[in-house]
Formats: structure tokens, sequence, C-alpha cells
């Protein structure tokens, strides 16, 4: 048999399948009957979620190369691709709605949350649900007519509108369109409605169908003969022309604002749509029936969060953990005291588990402290109402000298960011928008303090966002430490971010696009001369994507050699794990449950003289060449040896929440064996961080 290149195509997963099949990994959540109620719902709701931006960002990609005839040999043809990426999403689609409606909702009902239609609304319920129609609902509808005086609306992305046939009284029909409000709530709780205190029951029904059985209080006069309801997904993928931009701010923000009126790469439409009414979309949306999607039920799901969000049902929930605070920082209420602690030791923080306040504190303390003379740090999500951007504003009210990093493109949250970028210039921070053509994607937060007469560097640096909020629901490693190579690093980081800087040359930190990619692929190749010289070699890597083909393909000769690959990758992976003679020793695992697996960790075993890096970087072409980012060294062996084996060890044990990717791109859930302990890898490390869980 001929040994396979390891150019050949056929060792190499499409990404756009593979993340695919990762939506199914999430929508499996859902299906798992162990998983509590209001958290499967969750799950409907983020892989509704996850394929709008799938459609809006990749789809749209896709389509735009079958549009350009792109052709690339290594690659499946975009036509081909396409109509393959819709099959498997129209079944995920299909699939997440079979299990809402047959396996989530009856149980949910039976535990007092029903979500009914319209139609099966009691006399009295719908009398409830219609005054809150005129009294609520009426006064933000805008109907929109469509004929030869007033041209089609725009409609914009995501929005889900109601195309309705209207027949005036001399008999001519007309069609108008009615976008359904997000600013209110897509599930009325009518029982709510009734009552202002929290009910022991509720009733639920979608805002949609409210409105389409009023729709007769929009047209007076006429007469109503249909409704069908439809949900728009536009190409959403944003392009800035930088060096043509003299004011990035202002050029991103008018890309938001254009994002919403993008090419229609999907229409979501009720499967009960007359061909007639689908026709006069598909005609002014410019599509054709390859981008028309059929579906049974409601047709936006990632509306379920607010659902998820408001019921008050601790039974029907996760138990939830309180996060531990590290021991070294127990007690200590000085800020002299709180430095002294970072002096002391190298601080771990392992979120969800470890409480992020330690992270503002950092900040606060910062802020306040006058012994500190300077604070920078980059953001890329940092959410609303931020604690971290409060310290920031407070630092400068206090003097200090701030400096911050502000990535406007961080997809779908550059509204948000762009708040928080001119809330800082308007206090007098120096805030920078990034380099041209580089996402600024690195987690570092420095601090700069007087001490005696010496100035001491602190620094913050994460394989996450710094988001109070999503550190409750990702999993993150941080570590505060005052290592004076990687303050050096820190600082050099920063002037090459805000300045014309061009020395380059890191200490500890590993940089992309400076020499990220290149000590990656020089450790993998020691890696393989330390295994032929008999030293076991060994590599586990965790990232939430596996993309990079030149990585892949050192890590392909390093299996060849004989090395143990363990990959640890949640998301998108397009290695093969498996292949005969190709990657017989490796083995690709995806973790998937409560908590978003969103931590960094490589590991290299180095012939038994162990390394360890952690930071922002999956192994991907744009975050390796593309992006600024900072992967940091693990010094301390007592913390190299609890990633090792604590963290990365109980991943690589687990039988619960694991899949393992076969050869063919395809998974398969783990389970134990019978006699064997049932491993679930998140409650495991929520009990060594000695925090209650009901998991066995």
């Amino acid at each position: 048999m001929k040994a396979l290149s390891l150019e050949d195509p056929s060792l190499y997963v499409n990404r756009e399948l593979s993340l695919l099949a990762f939506q199914r990994r999430v929508l499996e959540e859902a299906q798992d009957e162990r998983t509590p109620l209001l958290e499967r719902l969750k799950f409907i709701a983020i892989v509704s979620s996850n394929l709008n931006e799938f459609f809006m960002v990749r789809v749209a990609g896709v389509l735009d190369q079958v549009a350009a005839g792109v052709k690339d040999p290594n690659e499946p043809a975009p036509g081909e691709l396409f109509l393959e990426i819709r099959a498997q999403a129209l079944g995920i689609l299909v699939e997440l709605r079979r299990c809402l409606l047959e396996d989530i909702l009856p149980p949910l009902e039976q535990e007092g949350v029903s979500v009914s239609t319209y139609a099966d609304l009691t006399p009295e319920e719908k009398q409830t649900a219609d005054e809150y129609f005129r009294d609520i609902v009426f006064p933000v509808l805008t109907p929109l007519a469509s004929d030869p005086g007033r041209p089609f609306p725009h409609i914009s992305n995501l929005s889900l509108n109601l195309a309705i046939v209207i027949r005036k009284r001399e008999g001519d029909s007309h069609f108008a369109r009615v976008k359904v409000p997000d600013t209110l709530p897509a599930l009325l709780d009518l029982t709510r409605i009734e009552d202002d205190s929290e009910p022991s029951r509720h009733r639920f029904v979608w805002l949609e169908q409210v409105v389409a059985a009023n729709l007769q209080h929009l047209f007076p006069g006429a007469e109503v003969v249909e409704s069908h309801p439809f949900h728009v997904t536009r190409d959403a993928d944003m392009e800035i022309q930088e060096l043509e931009a003299e004011d990035l701010l202002e050029t991103i923000e008018e890309g938001v604002r254009k994002r919403r009126f993008g090419s229609v790469v999907r229409l979501a439409v009720d499967d009960a749509m007359p061909v007639r009414i689908l026709r006069i979309l598909m005609s002014k949306f410019e599509i054709g029936e390859r981008e028309v999607f059929r579906l049974q039920g409601p047709l936006a799901l990632n509306r379920l969060m607010s659902l998820y969000g408001s019921l008050v049902r601790p039974a029907l929930r996760e138990t939830p953990i309180v996060p531990r605070t590290p021991r070294v920082l127990e007690g200590v209420e000085t800020d002299e005291d709180f430095f002294g602690a970072i002096r002391s030791e190298d601080i771990l923080l392992h979120h969800p588990y470890d409480s992020f306040q330690p992270v503002v504190d950092f900040l606060r303390r910062a802020a306040r402290d006058p012994k500190v003379l300077a604070i920078k740090m980059t953001l890329y999500r940092v959410g609303r109402n931020s604690p971290v951007v409060e310290a920031l504003l407070e630092a400068m009210e206090n003097g200090k000298q701030v400096a911050v990093l502000v990535e406007l493109k961080a997809r779908f949250d550059e509204e948000s960011n762009i708040e928080w970028a001119r809330a800082l210039e308007h206090v007098g921070v120096h805030v920078v928008y990034g380099l041209v053509g580089l996402k600024i994607h690195s987690k570092v937060a420095l601090v700069v303090r007087r001490e005696d007469d010496r100035i001491r560097r602190y620094v913050h640096l994460s394989t996450g966002n710094y988001n109070a909020v999503t550190a409750l629901l990702y999993t993150d490693i941080g570590m505060l430490t005052c290592d004076e190579a990687i303050g050096a690093d820190a600082s050099d980081l920063f002037n090459y971010l805000t300045g014309y800087v061009e020395d380059h040359r890191y200490r500890k930190l590993l940089v992309a696009p400076v020499a990220l990619r290149e000590r990656l692929a020089e450790m993998i190749r020691r890696e393989i001369k330390l295994h032929k010289q008999g030293r076991q070699g060994r590599l586990i890597f965790k990232t939430n994507g596996l993309v990079d083909k030149r990585l892949i393909r050192l890590l392909y000769e390093a299996s060849q050699a004989g090395v143990q690959v363990d990959l640890l990758v949640r998301g998108i992976c397009c290695l093969r794990p498996d292949v005969p003679g190709v990657s017989d020793n490796i083995r690709v695992v995806s973790i998937v449950g409560r908590f978003l697996e969103h931590s960094r960790i490589y590991y290299f075993r180095n012939g038994g003289d162990e390394e360890m890096y952690m930071g922002s970087a999956d192994l991907m072409p744009r975050n390796l060449s593309f992006r600024v980012e900072s992967v940091f060294p693990v010094g301390d062996p007592q913390h190299l040896r609890y990633l090792r084996d604590d963290v990365l060890g109980v991943y690589l044990a687990d039988n619960t929440m694991s899949r393992l990717m076969l050869s063919d791109g395809s998974y398969r859930r783990e389970s134990p064996a019978p006699g064997e302990p049932r491993i679930h890898s998140q409650s495991a490390l929520a009990r060594r961080s000695g925090l209650h869980t009901d998991e066995e």
C-alpha cells in the first residue's frame, strides 16, 4: 500500500463541515435526558444562535466563492460544499425542532412551564394576550405595504417578520410585511401578565402568534387573508479596508450599520407558507431555492434564551457553583497585601471554579493605589456594565496613566466595544484601535507600580476575555504574576501595539504574528527528535480549534515518529486521527458540557524537562498569522503538575462528556465500560476546587 503524502487533501477535514459537527455535539446536550430541562432549552437556543452566526459568516463566504467561481484543487468545489452544508444544516435545524417539541416541552409542561401556540390558549388566555397586544404591542408595530407606489421594505438581518396578504373592499389582494418587534419579550408569560408576583405555573405564547392573531387591528377596513412568519439571515462578514480608513472607529460603526442589510444567505419560512408568497420573497431577496429553509414550528429558536434567563426554577437548572477565592488571596485587605501576595508567588486562576473577582480587584486596587503609576490592557469582549472598564475609568479619575487596546473588530461585539471606546476616550484614556490588518486578541493587563526606589510590573495574562459574565460560563485560566521577564515582555508588547516599535524579540512570551507559529513548530520538532532518541515524546494540546495545515502536518509527522499526541479540541478540527501510517498515535477528544471549554493549553514533555504554555491563541491561521496573540509559560512546577494531571488528565479520562473523533471526521460519545467509574470532567474539577456539585 502506497504511503499517503501529508499534502493529500483527504487527510484534512473541511472546516465548515467540522463546525457543523460541533453544532451536533452541542445539540446532543439538549437531547441528553440527564441534563436539567431548562439547561436543555438553553442548548437549543445556543445551537440556533451558533447556526445564525455560521450562516452569516461561513456560509456567506462559501456563497461568495460560488459567485466568484473560485476553484481550489485541495478543497471541495464551493457549489458542492454548499449543498453538503445545506443538507447537514437542515438536518440539524429539523432535529432541533423535533427535540424541542417532542422531548423538552412536554416534560417542561409537567413541571408547570407551558410554551403554547395561540390556537391552544383558552378563551380567557386569548383575551389576556389580545389585551397585551392592544396595550403594549400595537403601538410598536409598523405595517409596511408593498405595491407599485411603495417599494418592498428593507428586511434587517436576523429579523422575524410576518408576510401578510390582505384583501381590500374592492376585492384586490395586496402584500404587506410586519416586523415582530425584538424590543419586546419573544415569549409572553400570560400568567405573569395577570399577576406581577412569581407564579408557580407559567403559560407562554410566542409573540409572533399573538401579532398574527390581531392583524385586523393593523389593517382596518381590509380583510387579512393569511399571514406566515419568515426569518432572514444576511451576510454579516464585515471587511474593513483599514489602509483607506482615516478613522477606524467611524469605519467600524458604518460597517455595523451596513451589516443589517447584506445579501440574504438564508430565508427560513414556516413549512405551511404557500409557494406564491414564497416566490414573492425569493424574488425580492434575489435568492433561489438553495437559500430557502422550510421548517416546522418557531423560526428563531435563539429567542428561547430569554425564557431560560427569566424563569426562577432551581429544580430545572444545574446546581449553581460559588467560585472560590485562591487561598493566597483569602483575607487580603490592603492594596499592599494584595500586590504582596502576587510578589510571593504566581497566582493561577481557573475560571469558573476560581472567582473572577481577583482580576477585578487587581484593576480596582491599581486604580486607587497611590503607588500605581500606569495601567495598560487589551479589551476584546468585555460585555456591558463591565466592572473592568469601570476600574479603568476610576484609574483615569485618580490621575493614573491609562492606555487601552480596544479591538473594534471583535465580531458581533463591535457596538459594545465602540461604546466603551468612546467612554474611555471621553475621560482622557489613551485608546488605540489595533494594528492595520491585525486583530488584537491577546489578553494582557499590565500594572506599573513604584515600590521604594524601583519600578515593579504586575501582569495578568489569560486564555479568556475580561468579561465578568462569561467568566462564570466559560472555562478559562489566568495568571497574576510579577515575573520580571514577563513584565518586560508585556511592556514591549504594549509599545509594539501603541507605537512604532520594530524590535519584536520577547523573553518569555510567545507572541503572534511575530514568533508564535515558529516557536510552536520548533517545540513539536524537538519532541520528535527527543522521541527518536528514546525519551518518550508526548504532546497534549487543548484548543478551541485546529485548522492550520502546517501545524497539522507537523503533528502527523510527530505521530509517524511515534510521539503520543492527545488533542482536546472543542470545536473545529481539520486533522484526521487514527489514519493508518499517518495519525495512529493521535487521539482527538471534544469536551462539550455545562461550561464552554475556552482555555488553551500546550504541553510538551520535552524529555522530562516539561514545558507548558497557555494563552489566547487557537491553532488556526487567523490566530497564528493575522492576530496579535500572547501565549505565556507556566513557570511554577506545582501549577504545571495541577494543569497536567488535574486538568488535562481529567479531560482525557472523561467518559461522560467527551466525544472521540473518528478517522472519518465523525464523533462517538464516550461512556463508562461495565464496572468503570463515571468521570465527568467539569464536575470533577469543581469537586477538586472544593465546590458543590450534584454530578457523580
